[in-house]
C-alpha cells in the first residue's frame, strides 16, 4: 500500500458520516481505524483510482461495505465489480484483491470470534 497513512480511531458516541471520515489522496490508499477490539475490527478506507491491494488471505470473514465509487474486488479468482451502496462478504482463508475502477471509500468489518 504504497503512500498508505494510518489515522486516529473515531472517538465514542460521535456522529459522523462515513464518506467524510477520510478524503481521497492522490496516488494513495489512506486508512482510519474505527474499532479495534479483540473480537473484531472496523476500518475506514479511501483508495484513489487505480490504487489497490495485492492478493492476500485473512483468517476472519470480512465485510466490505461500498461508501462512495467502484471498486473491482477479486475472489479465489472470481472477479466482481462492486459499487457504491453495495456490499461483499470475503469467507475466512480465500485468497483476495481488490483495485479501484474509481476512486472509492469502504468499510472493512473483519469478524475474529
Amino acid at each position: 500500500m504504497a503512500g498508505s497513512k494510518e489515522q486516529k480511531s473515531v472517538a465514542v458516541a460521535q456522529v459522523t458520516k462515513l464518506v467524510d471520515l477520510a478524503d481521497y489522496q492522490e496516488h494513495s490508499v489512506v486508512s482510519r481505524t474505527i474499532i479495534d477490539r479483540k473480537t473484531g475490527t472496523v476500518t475506514f478506507f479511501a483508495f484513489d483510482e487505480g490504487q489497490g491491494l495485492s492478493e492476500h488471505t485473512a483468517p476472519y470473514d470480512a465485510l466490505i461495505y461500498l461508501v462512495d465509487g467502484e471498486a473491482e474486488i477479486v475472489v479465489s479468482g472470481r472477479a466482481t465489480r462492486v459499487e457504491e451502496g453495495e456490499v461483499i462478504v470475503i469467507p475466512a482463508t480465500k485468497p483476495h484483491s481488490l483495485r479501484a475502477v474509481k476512486r472509492f471509500k469502504m468499510i472493512l468489518t473483519m469478524i475474529r470470534s
